[in-house]
């Protein structure tokens, strides 16, 4: 089931692009836009996607730990709920990249508190001027309120241990990688595309089916063994 959900995050993030224009294009901008010239394009851009999935990375890793004492506590109801509930949200997730509802906003209004902690550490870090600067914005941006990051992370609490929950963040990150980092290089070329009605719909709705499809499996194995 862990290469099916570490599939899933990594399509999902992918996908998920049609949000990352929106949500962070303004983000990617300022980076861009404050690059003092000393160093290429490329590398900072770069710096600033790896501090963000690294950050990520750690966010799985504690939902997981989180999941894994549920688990320890025997509470054996409580794995299936969480599976149950990471493919619900993963439905309406796709439901909001296709434009259809905005319910997994609930999530990026939860996580401004953390944000607003966050964002003054983050403005500190600009101008970014060196790699090791970018790789700290980076980190920085990785705790920005998304819906898309959220919902993923119930997956992560689902997946009922430290290792997996980070792995399943991780995969997810890199499938946000291209999307971002091309956003970075090229976005006068990818934001058109992006935004086109037809491909958030098709992005959207093949990230709904991935949820639809893991209740289907959950009820099938159910059924298999009665």
């Amino acid at each position: 089931m862990i290469e099916l959900s570490l599939l899933t995050a990594l399509l999902a993030g992918l996908l998920g692009g049609v949000h990352c224009v929106g949500m962070c294009g303004g983000i990617v901008a300022a980076f861009s836009f404050r690059a003092d010239g000393s160093t290429p394009p490329f590398r900072l851009h770069l710096a600033y996607n790896l501090g963000r999935i690294s950050s990520y990375v750690m966010f799985g890793a504690l939902a997981g730990t989180l999941g894994a004492s549920l688990r320890l506590a025997e509470f054996m109801p409580v794995q299936t709920l969480l599976f149950v509930l990471a493919q619900l949200v993963m439905i309406l997730l796709g439901l909001y990249l296709a434009g259809f509802n905005q319910w997994v906003l609930v999530f990026e209004r939860t996580g401004g508190v953390l944000w607003r902690a966050v964002k003054p550490l983050f403005q500190k870090l600009l101008p970014v001027k060196s790699v090791p600067q970018a790789l700290l914005a980076g980190m920085a941006w990785g705790w920005l309120p998304c819906g898309l990051v959220y919902s993923v992370l119930v997956s992560a609490l689902a997946a009922g241990s430290t290792t997996s929950g980070a792995a399943l963040m991780l995969a997810f990150g890199l499938g946000t990688l291209p999307n971002l980092l091309g956003m970075g290089l090229f976005a006068r070329q990818i934001q058109p595309f992006m935004q086109q009605l037809w491909v958030r719909r098709v992005a959207g709705l093949t990230v709904a089916g991935f949820g639809v499809w893991g209740l289907l499996n959950l009820a099938y194995s159910a059924f298999s063994n009665t």
